[in-house]
């Protein structure tokens, strides 16, 4: 297991004295450094066939739904919330969305705002929903369903709290497929991971890669660095700056948990004359527009572990559609992919975003209106 533990991790640089960050769960080693190359190799397939419900109930009438987002400027967020508004206009729901800026105050002020609507649901998108659990009791208390994306490290259906499911793919297994394809073909590899300690899937994101890293005997783990994404555009050109002058050429992958850093290190990268050949950026999330013209430019960024976000967008208002109509949440994982330079020109890497050709827009629309 990684040590120390992540809640030692401000900006720990090799054993120096550092911030402390939350306690984030334990993640247990259980996957052999085989079966995660496996796991790489699969992610990077062109097999994304549909594997959810295609059965359920009819599209319940005039819905109307607040979304609840984290923060619109992160592209992950913005990707899933277009999705529900296109599946909210094919089911004939209305939607009104609330945006909380990426903090406290903000995602206070959103849940106030959405529940004066008093909605029929509620879907939040990318806010830990731990951080939210007494601004979400007003929709528990009056029974009003809620589901979720990105909003706990389980994937799936939920057993606690008034959050019925995350929709996602397996944070844990993101982590670990992105820091395998950083390292498993790296010799010597320097290795810096960004995480951010107002989630908990981003601790333990940070952690699950720094497990792998470890396990690379000729790789080295020079730092991992907590960076609120709220505050990306403002502190990443600097710590970039900062990181290239510790570390120089000693820096070879920069791992993080979502392409929103990749955004403003990259220009620092370029004024510095480091070229692309030298310096790798992979992501753990979430398949930002911006990431897929790196990757498809050979710009830095290697790889990014993109979600569905379009399908995301239509499997979160069947999910509500389900509650709403008195039945179970289906539980469904999309599978984790990795956008590679290998498979970028594939399932909608030309419009900038991963959406997988399975038809997945004809099924919820045969289950909605049979």
């Amino acid at each position: 297991m990684f040590a120390p533990s992540l809640r030692w991790v401000g900006a720990w640089v090799l054993g120096l004295s550092c911030a402390c960050l939350p306690c984030t769960p334990s993640i247990a080693d259980d996957k052999s450094a085989t079966t995660e190359a496996e796991s790489a190799s699969n992610a990077s397939s062109f097999d994304t066939a549909w594997g959810g419900a295609r059965n359920g109930p009819p599209a319940r009438i005039g819905a109307r739904v607040a979304i609840v987002c984290e923060d619109l400027r992160n592209g992950g967020v913005l990707g899933v919330t277009r999705g529900i508004r296109e599946a909210a206009g094919e089911i004939g729901w209305q939607t009104k969305i609330f945006d909380a800026g990426g903090n406290p105050a903000g995602r206070d002020r959103a849940l106030t705002a959405a529940n004066a609507q008093q909605p029929d649901g509620v879907i939040v998108v990318g806010t830990d929903a731990r951080a939210i659990g007494a601004g979400l009791a007003p929709f528990a208390e009056r029974g009003i369903p809620v589901v979720g994306w990105h909003v706990d490290l389980k994937a799936g259906a939920l057993d606690k709290g008034p959050i019925a499911i995350n929709v996602s793919s397996d944070p844990l297994e993101v982590a670990r497929v992105t820091a395998t394809a950083a390292v498993s073909d790296a010799r010597g590899a320097g290795v810096v991971i960004v995480t951010d300690s107002n989630f908990d899937i981003a601790l333990a994101k940070a952690e699950a890669m720094a497990i792998v890293v470890r396990r690379c005997a000729e790789c080295k783990l020079l730092e991992i660095r907590d960076i609120a994404i709220s505050t990306a555009a403002e502190t990443m050109p600097k710590i970039t700056r900062e990181w290239l002058a510790r570390h120089g050429t000693g820096l070879t992958h920069l791992l993080a948990i979502n392409d929103i850093y990749f955004d403003y290190a990259v220009p620092e990268l370029t004024q510095s004359g480091r070229s692309s050949a030298s310096i790798a950026l992979l992501s753990a999330g979430d398949g930002s527009p911006a990431a897929f013209l790196r990757i498809r430019a050979g710009a830095f960024q290697t790889a990014t572990a993109a979600e569905p976000l379009n399908l995301q967008g239509w499997q979160l208002i069947d999910e509500l559609n389900r509650l709403l109509s008195g039945q179970a949440v289906t539980g469904y994982v999309v599978p984790v992919h990795l956008v590679t330079a290998a498979n970028i020109a594939s399932e909608g890497a030309p419009d900038l975003l991963y959406d997988p050709n399975n038809g997945y827009r004809e099924i919820f629309r045969h289950i909605w209106k049979p």
